[in-house]
């Protein structure tokens, strides 16, 4: 599938962006062009399910990983996943090639032992149907108005069944951690839900760089944006 795909600047070095679940490409109005004004072309894709790309209620990792690399340049400067998108992106570095790349808590080990299609499949709905202007403004205060308008269309526009084929397709599987094909970042929330301390000391471990964004959420550069910017400091 070739994806819907939203671009800044027309730099000579790319970046590709590719967004978290329930969100889509706009993810990165303020991260796009601000990249763009250091000097790349980027291109932030909507992946299946999301934003104005095609659904597929029967994808896998692989198949999303496929769709990224068919839809934007290879061998990009620098690539960066967020949650979702981190694992899509994962599961594509190794082909895509990138020269620095950038995970965003994404939450990396082995597939979940059990699903409960159904159970989620529901709490996806729930939170789509949830995830409204008013929500956002009452439950995230940090966000700025764009912030919150975009996540809330995003939402209306996002394919539950794409999302719960993915995740049901990677019972049991392995673990997903990417091997290191090029200088890796994590940029993870102080604190997170997704990367504990613990996991941030593994990931050093393995030789991962890890950077923090302190009274951040899970969309780390909402309300945070300068914040963000400096953790990609000497990095892009």
């Amino acid at each position: 599938m070739t994806l819907n795909t939203l671009e800044w600047g027309d730099g000579d070095r790319t970046a590709v962006l590719i967004h978290g679940m329930m969100g889509d490409s706009r993810s990165w109005w303020e991260v796009g062009p601000a990249l763009a004004e250091r000097g790349y072309h980027v291109v932030a894709v909507d992946l299946p399910g999301h934003g104005k790309s095609e659904r597929n209620p029967d994808g896998d990792i692989e198949w999303f990983a496929a769709s990224v690399l068919e839809s934007v340049p290879p061998r990009p400067a620098f690539a960066m996943g967020h949650s979702l998108g981190g694992s899509v992106l994962a599961a594509a570095v190794s082909r895509l090639r990138p020269e620095r790349v950038v995970y965003v808590e994404t939450p990396f080990g082995p597939g979940r032992a059990h699903l409960d299609v159904a159970a989620f499949a529901a709490g996806l709905e729930e939170s789509k149907s949830a995830r409204t202007v008013e929500s956002l403004r009452r439950e995230r205060p940090w966000w700025s108005e764009r912030d919150i308008e975009v996540e809330a269309d995003a939402a209306k526009l996002f394919d539950v069944a794409t999302t719960v084929s993915l995740h049901a397709r990677r019972v049991g599987g392995p673990d997903n951690t990417p091997p290191l094909v090029a200088p890796s970042l994590m940029i993870r929330a102080e604190p997170s839900q997704y990367i504990s301390q613990e996991a941030a000391d593994h990931l050093r471990a393995r030789g991962f760089a890890v950077r923090s964004v302190t009274e951040a959420g899970h969309s780390v550069w909402y309300g945070r944006h300068e914040e963000f910017m400096a953790t990609l400091d000497g990095w892009v």
